[in-house]
């Protein structure tokens, strides 16, 4: 099957395999575990941060983070198309009492500077205290765009001027980071926080670090304990994730790659509007015309007779992913499976492909 419904269904390659076979292990708790220590330093290092932590989970990581930074009754500002404000399941507010303050997220991921800087409250005991900006990079809901350097550098100049922190939800930095062709240190010199993924595309088979100075990682490691994130011999796991930071970032270019012959693949099929043309990272983003006798169910049924699983967002539309289990050739089986599924002869209707 040529899976496109997520970079979260890679799996671990061989290497990631031999080095959990043999990986040292101790109990993590006591801080004891020397592979998950190594995959921790080996992550502050690349991020340019005092410390790391590792945790089960993106959403484990964006939680403790924001735990970390703020108390009941304190704010949050992120986007309404956020990770966090989306998919995390109110986390912050039904087990942190933290309020989040819901701006806009334009195109391109970003939120509007004025719009932050109005968001900060004034110290007034009606209001809850301001504490927190949140960003994502790369961006899901805004079809995978990475934030520039710039940007993040300006937010985190207006969050600090006001006392604020920021935290950035890099679950896919190292995509951002390929893409902009920047040091990752660089890209989040700004961010007092930082969670990335190791189980999307850098394959590995588990689990997110949390980064920032060694203060907020203390009081990370709390929150995690909180959360039951509190793992023993774990270290099988941090081993394949130092394997995939260490072998995985490059190639990264190459599924960006993929991601661009797929949208133009697709452009060229009548009853298929590509939202992002030139895919900025690994995602596409399409919408299938009304005019198509099928239901997103029967678009993913038919798909899947032909070995392609996607995965719909939205009425008529559909986000494809690419990753290093898919290579040049399932592009084009994939192409060629849309093509058939979207044109030719589907219970008496009749529809080329061809723009």
């Amino acid at each position: 099957m040529i899976d496109l419904r997520s970079d979260t269904v890679t799996k671990p390659t061989p290497e990631m395999r031999a080095a959990m076979a043999e990986a040292e292990v101790g109990d993590d708790v006591f801080g004891e575990d020397p592979t998950i220590n190594r995959l921790q330093e080996l992550a502050a290092a690349m991020l340019g941060k005092e410390a790391a932590l590792f945790v089960a989970s993106g959403t484990m990581g964006n939680l403790a983070s924001i735990l970390a930074h703020c108390g009941r009754g304190d704010e949050v500002i992120l986007g309404d198309l956020s990770h966090t404000n989306l998919f995390e399941a109110g986390g912050i507010s039904a087990l942190g009492g933290v309020y989040p303050h819901i701006l806009p997220n334009a195109g391109d991921g970003t939120l509007s500077l004025a719009e932050v800087s109005a968001a900060v409250r004034e110290d007034d005991e009606h209001f809850p205290v301001s504490k927190l900006v949140c960003l994502e990079t790369t961006h899901n809901r805004c079809r995978g765009v990475a934030l520039s350097v710039d940007y993040i550098d300006a937010v985190g100049e207006l969050a600090h001027a006001r006392a604020l922190r920021l935290h950035v939800d890099g679950a896919r930095m190292f995509n951002a980071s390929v893409a902009l062709d920047v040091d990752p240190a660089r890209m989040v010199a700004a961010a007092d926080s930082v969670t990335f993924c190791l189980s999307k595309a850098l394959s590995a088979p588990v689990g997110s670090l949390i980064v920032g100075d060694a203060d907020f990682i203390l009081r990370a490691r709390r929150a995690r304990k909180i959360l039951g994130g509190g793992m023993r011999q774990a270290g099988i796991l941090a081993a394949a994730g130092i394997v995939a930071l260490q072998t995985m970032v490059e190639r990264l270019a190459d599924d960006h790659a993929r991601a661009r012959r797929l949208a133009e693949g697709l452009a060229e099929i009548r009853s298929v509007r590509v939202e992002n043309e030139r895919p900025a990272t690994n995602m596409v983003y399409i919408t299938i015309d009304p005019s198509i006798p099928l239901s997103d169910v029967e678009v993913m049924e038919r798909l899947a007779e032909r070995d392609v699983l996607v995965h719909d967002v939205g009425p008529r539309r559909f986000r494809l992913v690419t990753h290093v289990w898919v290579g040049d050739e399932d592009i084009e089986t994939a192409l060629s499976a849309f093509r058939k599924v979207l044109s030719g002869d589907m219970s008496g209707f009749s529809y080329s492909h061809e723009k």
